[in-house]
């Protein structure tokens, strides 16, 4: 970095002897050390975020290229098979078929009858909702992971469990 050999090394530490003195060499070299530390630290922290920003160019660069690449590699086999088969083929993924939205007619005003008329008829009674604490109807547990569900057997054997040994503090936990 500087290339320092060893005579200009001594130089520099018989100025230091003769300027800051023998006493109080031992501080100076430890605050010398100090900020050289925090130099260090700062020019890698600084040097990793320049290394991470390059990274992140060169991602993108890649990403586009590759992006470029499976656009060209995707236009020329659909080239190919439209050739071979004659009509057109789709290279995207297929459209999402949604059904159309449905609203129900709005409903019209009751007419007046008679029962509205103060004959004493009592309204329609509003169909019971359910509770909070209705419980949901029991199911079977399936397991599903990557694969094929996988049905709990219940009948089979669990491995034997050890005895616990209590804990007495002397021992490394």
């Amino acid at each position: 970095m500087f290339d320092i050999g060893a005579a200009e090394l001594l130089v520099i530490i018989i100025v230091a002897v003769v300027v800051i003195g023998p006493k109080d060499l031992p501080l100076a070299m430890r605050v010398a050390g100090r900020w050289i530390g925090k130099v260090r630290r700062l020019s890698a922290h600084f040097r990793s975020g320049i290394d991470a920003m390059v990274r992140e160019a060169e991602l993108e660069d890649m990403e586009k290229k590759w992006k470029a690449q499976n656009e060209e590699i995707m236009r020329r086999s659909a080239a190919l098979t439209e050739a071979e088969a004659g009509a057109p083929v789709m290279t995207g993924p297929p459209p999402v078929e949604t059904p159309p939205l449905v609203t129900p007619p709005a409903a019209a005003p009751p007419a007046d009858t008679p029962a509205d008329q103060g004959t004493g008829a009592p309204p329609p009674a509003p169909s019971p909702q359910p509770s909070l604490f209705d419980k949901p109807p029991v199911r079977a547990a399936t397991v599903t992971i990557g694969g094929p569900a996988i049905d709990p057997e219940p009948d089979a054997p669990r491995p034997p469990m050890l005895p616990a040994r209590p804990h007495t503090g002397d021992e490394d936990v």
